[in-house]
């Protein structure tokens, strides 16, 4: 059997066990998505795997990024530079200064 093209895979299904809100980041094994609407538990939904989006830096880091760093993700919902216990999520899209309290990064899978 040949490949058949399903869609562009911008976005994925999702069905969540419990209620997330929009702007959650999903981690699911090595596959990182967000969610653009809130979703509702046993629902089908999706995540979006491609885009750039702002994330919450960790509370108090005082960590800096430049364009083009790669950035990970924690279960939690936070961006770090720390690989170890985190899932990749993408590179960084614009520099952050330590006073920042957000990370622009572009999902890359």
């Amino acid at each position: 059997m040949q490949a058949q093209f399903i869609h562009d895979g911008k976005h994925v299904d999702f069905t969540p066990d419990v209620d997330v809100p929009v702007g959650s980041i999903v981690i699911q094994g090595d596959l990182v998505g967000i969610t653009k609407r809130d979703l509702k538990a046993d629902v089908l939904g999706s995540i979006a795997v491609e885009g750039v989006f702002d994330f919450p830096k960790a509370m108090a880091s005082e960590d800096e990024y430049s364009a083009g760093q790669k950035v990970y993700a924690t279960n939690d919902g936070i961006i770090t530079l720390i690989d170890t216990n985190t899932v990749y999520l993408g590179k960084v899209v614009a520099d952050v200064a330590a006073t920042d309290e957000f990370v622009r990064a572009r999902l890359s899978q």
